[in-house]
């Protein structure tokens, strides 16, 4: 198989250590992204270098790890394309966090993927239910939410940049 029919078929998924090189990559390139949306929406211009540091300082170490959390990350021809966390939220509640897919990867079923991995580590989790929050100017992320059967619900925390909330019950 070419590297370029690699390339377009979803790779594997699976969970990998929140310090890993890769997935400190991702999650980089996650929070530049969303972090730039936000800053060219509100002040027309980019985030800085300091800004993604110190947003990136801000996540905690451990809220992705297991018992309680896992970090997905979905390749493609063995590269980090993507990433997705999940963690427990109470013993029946689970939230979906920092879901992402770099540029080059988008619409090749990687986001898909991610999510489903994403519902299926809740549910071995112990989870009945999962959340999330976005913001509405992430409108790809709203349209993959809806069509994979999530329903806008009241907000259920108080962070300052989320602006739509969302829930989906998991198994049967």
């Amino acid at each position: 198989m070419s590297h370029t029919a690699a390339l377009r078929r979803p790779g594997a998924v699976s969970a990998e250590p929140f310090a890993s090189p890769d997935a400190r990559a991702l999650l980089r390139d996650y929070y530049t992204e969303v972090a730039d949306r936000y800053f060219e929406l509100h002040e027309g211009r980019r985030a800085t270098p300091e800004e993604i540091t110190e947003g990136l300082a801000e996540y905690p170490a451990d809220h992705l790890t297991p018992p309680h959390g896992v970090l997905l990350i979905a390749r493609y021809g063995g590269v980090a394309a993507g990433c997705a966390g999940v963690r427990l939220l109470d013993e029946r509640t689970a939230e979906l966090k920092q879901m992402f897919v770099r540029v080059p990867y988008r619409g090749r079923g990687g986001a898909n993927a991610l999510l489903k991995a994403a519902e299926s580590a809740a549910v071995r989790m112990g989870a009945e239910r999962i959340r999330l929050d976005t913001r509405l100017d992430l409108v790809e992320a709203l349209a993959l939410y809806r069509r994979h059967g999530f329903t806008e619900i009241p907000r259920y925390h108080d962070d300052i940049y989320a602006e739509i909330f969302f829930e989906k019950r998991l198994g049967g």
